[in-house]
């Protein structure tokens, strides 16, 4: 008698689909999603929204097009 069991649960969230319809849940879903997703970008400090994103990683130099690497392999003969 003191809590709620899954199947209340079911029954109140089958009445507000009944009343509100999918459509307009899936709405407010969404306006909400947009409504949190605002308020993050506002609580940012003004140093993190001026801040430029981070350059991309360059490739290593053996996979930049157009540009050729030489180089000599020289086999040690001595032997210890």
């Amino acid at each position: 008698m003191g809590g709620l069991s899954i199947w209340h649960w079911l029954i109140v969230l089958l009445v507000v689909v009944l009343i509100f319809g999918t459509k307009k849940l899936k709405n407010i879903g969404s306006d909400l999603g947009g409504a949190v997703k605002g308020f993050k970008e506002g609580m940012k400090s003004p140093d993190e929204a001026a801040a430029p994103a981070e350059p991309p990683a360059q490739a290593p130099p053996s996979q930049i097009p157009g540009k050729t690497i030489d180089a000599e392999v020289k086999r040690d003969t001595q032997k210890s």
